[in-house]
């Protein structure tokens, strides 16, 4: 057996800078320990943000002072989680994103965490509102062809309106145009611009619809129903997004209270509001037109619960837990990714971008207080500036009260481990979750000194190990899966 910290058979000077600096701090065993735990605390972030300077808390309620500065860590600076919500950027990170809104949107679904359960008795609708069409781009076809076309059509370029091939998942040509020179590159970024102001619309037109159907005015609805929802949006591989949303009706008197609809009629009034929808959106400039924007035709409106209890349509599967788990689980997912899964952007992506740049400056030139000047602060995601994941108030618990509720318990478990006693789970998600006001008071002064890890080895280490929690979790929660199944059909 080798002794601590070798390294047997393994040339450290063959390998990658990286890799020689992954493999160095592996060997240190004093460094390697103390940056694991430092790694390990922030959840093996990515890009974790680097602060200087300090804080003092004091307990009004037992007088307690406790400060605290960065010179007290290792190297003089204090680390942060990033934060960031896109996979491609901080796996670590995006999966507590992904996590915080699987429970958002399951907790709408089938109640708790302060949602009353009753919720999972109301009509459920689960919608998706597409991009309308800029022009043909290459897409995947079931088992077929991509755009099987004769090959005697082509555009005024010259080139083919079909194509014969049969792309493979992860092709870099999906989504891009078939002839870029027809694709409306202007009217696609615009129309990424207006999406969120799309998305408004909808709700506003969704509540209108429903008062029509029902026979009174829009300000009298709030007194037999009230609309809620979970939205996502997700990116295209032609770089648009497209939203998803799940929309529960409730009574008047808030979640778990009776719907004046089932789930099949609430399908119908939500088509109705979302094809109805217009946007005027201005001309960038002297030389653009006004556009009419709307949704795409590829509308999809699927029941997920009726809204009468025992009423789950076939697709639900075992049970209504399951299905919402899955339904929580798409959404969440959509929400973490990024406008292309690969490291560089695709060609028509990066000509979005360029697109979205181009519109900046030609509307800075126009009129300086044109809201088309910022498309290039958001060119990186292809103009689209609004939310990934929003919700109406009352749909379920906030993201913010999650976050707070993890914040606690922190604190609550760091006591635990300090006074060397067990930590109190007696009611701990209430607890977690209440509106207790804390006795803490605050000062602190803090400034940012960089972003990122001092190496790319320790990046990839954070990286590798967060790769390892998640494929530890997925075990975890398949070996759960199979548990489940054996006591539901009584086997072993």
């Amino acid at each position: 057996m080798p002794g601590a910290g070798a390294l047997p058979d393994l040339d450290i000077a063959q390998l990658s800078p990286a890799a020689r600096q992954a493999a160095e701090r592996c060997v240190r065993t004093g460094q390697w320990s103390q940056w694991s735990e430092s790694a390990s605390r922030l959840g093996w972030c990515s890009h974790p943000v680097r602060l200087r300077g300090s804080s003092t808390a004091v307990d009004i309620r037992t007088g307690a002072v406790e400060t605290f500065s960065s010179s007290q860590a290792h190297d003089g600076v204090v680390r942060v989680p990033c934060g960031n919500r896109r996979a491609d950027k901080c796996p670590a990170c995006s999966r507590i994103y992904a996590r915080d809104t699987f429970e958002l949107i399951r907790t709408g679904l089938l109640g708790g965490k302060q949602v009353p359960k009753a919720v999972a008795n109301n009509p459920l609708v689960f919608a998706t509102m597409t991009a309308p069409s800029f022009g043909h781009v290459h897409g995947l076809r079931g088992e077929g062809r991509c755009r099987p076309r004769s090959d005697a059509e082509a555009c005024s370029h010259g080139r083919l309106r079909g194509c014969h091939a049969s792309h493979p998942e992860g092709d870099r040509l999906l989504g891009s145009p078939l002839c870029w020179e027809c694709y409306d590159w202007t009217s696609a970024v615009v129309w990424q611009w207006h999406a969120p102001e799309l998305w408004r619309r909808a709700t506003i037109a969704l509540r209108r619809v429903l008062a029509a159907h029902l026979g009174m005015t829009s300000a009298g609805l709030r007194k037999v129903a009230t609309v809620q929802y979970a939205k996502v949006a997700e990116f295209q591989a032609r770089g648009l997004v497209h939203f998803h949303a799940l929309i529960r009706l409730d009574g008047p008197d808030g979640p778990g209270s009776p719907s004046p609809i089932d789930g099949r009629m609430l399908a119908i009034l939500v088509e109705k509001a979302v094809r109805s929808v217009r946007v005027e959106a201005p001309p960038v400039d002297g030389d653009d037109v006004l556009r009419v924007l709307r949704f795409g035709n590829q509308f999809d409106a699927k029941v997920v619960r009726a809204g009468r209890s025992g009423d789950m349509l076939d697709d639900a599967q075992s049970s209504d837990e399951l299905h919402a788990g899955q339904v929580a689980g798409y959404l969440a997912k959509y929400a973490t990714k990024s406008t292309s899964g690969d490291a560089v952007p695709s060609p028509h992506h990066q000509r979005m971008e360029r697109e979205c740049w181009a519109l900046s400056k030609r509307a800075y030139a126009f009129a300086e207080d044109s809201p088309y000047v910022l498309l290039g602060k958001w060119a990186r995601m292809l103009g689209f500036r609004g939310h990934f994941s929003t919700k109406s108030r009352a749909y379920s618990v906030t993201l913010g009260r999650l976050r707070a509720a993890r914040r606690r318990f922190a604190r609550l478990k760091a006591e635990a481990v300090r006074a060397g006693e067990p930590l109190d789970v007696a009611d701990l998600e209430a607890y977690l979750l209440s509106d207790e006001e804390t006795t803490l008071v605050v000062a602190s002064s803090w400034e940012f000194v960089g972003s990122g890890w001092g190496s790319q080895g320790d990046k990839e280490l954070a990286e590798a190990a967060a790769a390892r929690a998640r494929e530890y979790a997925q075990l975890r929660s398949e070996r759960h899966r199979e548990q489940r199944f054996k006591k539901g059909t009584g086997d072993g």
